[in-house]
């Protein structure tokens, strides 16, 4: 330990507070059912008054509630959830071109808004649903593509 090191330590005006980390400007986009406006009210009061929130919007025909503010989202799912007792998820869909394979199986979602699919974080979803069968096998085999694929060519 240096002499500065110790000089340091012994001025640190800091010592024995905790310095709070402060939370990123975030947008965080939350599925939640809203039949009426009843709903849409409940669902924007749930949140509102959270500390942190800077706005909140609501796109009722989507389900789907913005939330724009210094706060953590899963803070933000659960209150939504505690205070209007529906069932609130993060928003699972990305628009379906930003996905390799839109209509694999796990992806296509029949309940997704138009133009968007279900996000897919595992690979093994991501993939195509027929990627490991023995038909695409026994068919790659005999490509044009890969001629040292068959040793009978």
């Amino acid at each position: 330990m240096g002499v500065l090191d110790h000089v340091s330590e012994m001025f640190d005006c800091s010592h024995g507070h905790k310095i709070k980390k402060r939370k990123q400007l975030q947008t965080v986009e939350i599925k939640v059912k809203m039949d009426c406006q009843g709903c849409e009210r409940k669902v924007r009061r749930s949140v509102e008054g959270m500390k942190g929130v800077s706005s909140v919007s609501l796109e009722p025909k989507a389900s789907k509630v913005t939330v724009v503010g210094y706060v953590d989202p899963y803070k933000v799912v659960s209150r939504m959830a505690h205070r209007t007792g529906k069932k609130v998820e993060l928003w699972p869909y990305v628009p379906y071109d930003v996905v390799a394979h839109p209509y694999a199986a796990g992806v296509y979602d029949k309940k997704a808004p138009s133009g968007y699919v279900r996000r897919a974080d595992d690979p093994g979803v991501s993939q195509l649903a027929r990627a490991s069968s023995t038909e695409v096998r026994y068919t790659t085999a005999f490509s044009d593509e890969n001629p040292a694929a068959c040793v009978v060519m």
